[in-house]
């Protein structure tokens, strides 16, 4: 079953991409699971949480701070980090660790592992299902037995569109 988040970015990539639904969607998903989960999301965590919807970029703790503290003077690093804590805990956030920064995740209602794409050029990062990847690098970590804490790939590129936009410039 598809999240409202997971809605709007299937695993095909669409033309043109309603930014304004997908942060709607992702923060009315939140709201929703905190809800039945019985935790709160407090305007501390929902501002955070917002912040890292405003695209798809990965953004960072301190440039979250930056951000927040016009609005809240007394926001200190540790009030952000204790609400990214808070938001991976509940699955609505991503660690992009090669990058020390944080993406909203597009299937917050469930546990899973995650694939993301991220573009060197304009600095979106993609998270996608890869399920065939997933299953057969479970099955070579089975094989070892080995004992997994977390598992994530970031595999680091262009996105389509500027793979696009590079080569027609250099035509």
């Amino acid at each position: 079953m598809n999240t409202p988040a997971e809605a709007n970015h299937d695993d095909s990539s669409a033309i043109e991409h309603d930014h304004k639904k997908c942060v709607s969607q992702a923060l009315s998903t939140a709201a929703e699971l905190c809800l039945v989960r019985g935790v709160q999301l407090t305007p501390i965590r929902q501002q955070v949480l917002e912040l890292i919807w405003e695209n798809h970029k990965a953004v960072k703790a301190y440039e979250l701070l930056d951000r927040i503290k016009p609005q809240m003077d007394a926001a200190k690093p540790a009030t952000i980090y204790r609400a990214l804590d808070f938001l991976i805990e509940q699955g609505l956030i991503h660690r992009v660790e090669s990058l020390n920064a944080f993406v909203g995740c597009r299937s917050s209602a469930h546990q899973h592992e995650q694939l993301l794409l991220i573009c060197n050029n304009c600095q979106d990062v993609e998270e996608r299902s890869a399920p065939e990847v997933m299953t057969a690098l479970s099955q070579e970590i089975k094989q070892a037995d080995f004992i997994v804490h977390s598992k994530a790939i970031e595999i680091h590129g262009l996105c389509a569109k500027c793979a696009q936009s590079l080569s027609g410039d250099s035509t």
